[in-house]
């Protein structure tokens, strides 16, 4: 299982983003995935998370919360997160992960497959 991570670009504070986490060697419909980030001087937490199948169930962390969106499209082997409202405070370094629960998603090293990380920098 390998995830590769995008979209991540320099974008202005209430501007938007959408992230894509590619998977290859497996099919991603049996993998829950959660988003991760990774705030300069702080460890990383989740964010977002969905669970395997077509109709993957969803939740995130109360900072993103009506703001960002998790989705997934099986066919393309591909899982997003749509970032709207971007602060200052969303920057940092955001990864995708798999073979974990999206229960465990306060427990990061509760995953075992990561991406390499894609950097989102909100600054005006």
């Amino acid at each position: 299982l390998q995830l590769v991570e995008s979209g991540g670009a320099l974008v202005q504070p209430g501007g938007s983003l959408t992230l894509s986490c590619v998977a290859s060697g497996v099919t991603l419909d049996y993998y829950a995935i959660g988003w991760f980030r990774q705030l300069p001087g702080k460890e990383r937490e989740g964010i977002s998370c969905v669970t395997s199948g077509n109709r993957g169930r969803t939740n995130y962390a109360d900072s993103v919360k009506d703001r960002f969106t998790i989705s997934r499209n099986n066919a393309k082997n591909t899982v997003y997160l749509q970032m709207n409202s971007l602060k200052f405070e969303d920057t940092g370094v955001y990864y995708c992960a798999a073979e974990g629960l999206c229960s465990d998603l306060s427990f990061p090293s509760r995953f075992g497959s990561w991406g390499q990380g894609t950097q989102v920098t909100v600054s005006s």
